[in-house]
Formats: C-alpha cells, structure tokens, sequence
C-alpha cells in the first residue's frame, strides 16, 4: 500500500468525537455542492485537516464563497448551506 505524502494530518477528530479524513473530501472536480460536501470541507479546515488556501486551490473557490460557508455553518450548522433555506434564513 502507497501512501502519498501530504503536508498536515492525514485525519483529525472533530469535537463531535468523529474522525475525518483526506479520503472523506469531495473529489477535486466536484461541480455540485450539496450542503453535506460543503460541510465537509468547513469542519475539515476548522479542525485543522487542511489549510483554507489549499481548499480555495484544490475545488477552485473564491475566498467569498468559502466565507460564506462558513459562516452559515457557524449560523445556522450544516441546513445553513442548503440552497432552499439560504433565503429564509438570511437575516434583513
């Protein structure tokens, strides 16, 4: 077996008590981004898995796009990041 050598963890332990690892991101090509992918990623740079730079390069994301995620999951947890709720739950 080959492992590829990465800087950083190779998996972390999110408060919650699960593990997260490299495999459990979404492919570098993903193109839909459904709220638990996009979750994914957020918890994945705040436990320290991956830098927020390497997740703007790997899936091509703005840095406004990426803030906005996390701010809505810092909001609203992870139904913050689904597109039919966005709109009710923006504040005015």
């Amino acid at each position: 077996m080959y492992l590829k050598k990465v800087d950083g963890p190779r998996s972390v332990t999110l408060p919650d008590g699960t593990i997260l690892t490299r495999a459990d991101l979404p492919p570098e090509d993903t193109v839909r981004w459904v709220a638990s992918r996009k979750a994914r990623v957020v918890k994945a740079v705040s436990g320290g898995l991956v830098s927020v730079s390497e997740v703007l390069e790997r899936y091509q994301l703005s840095e406004e796009e990426f803030t906005l995620w996390c701010d809505a999951v810092e909001r609203h947890g992870e139904k913050g990041l689904k597109v039919t709720a966005i709109q009710r739950l923006r504040q005015p």
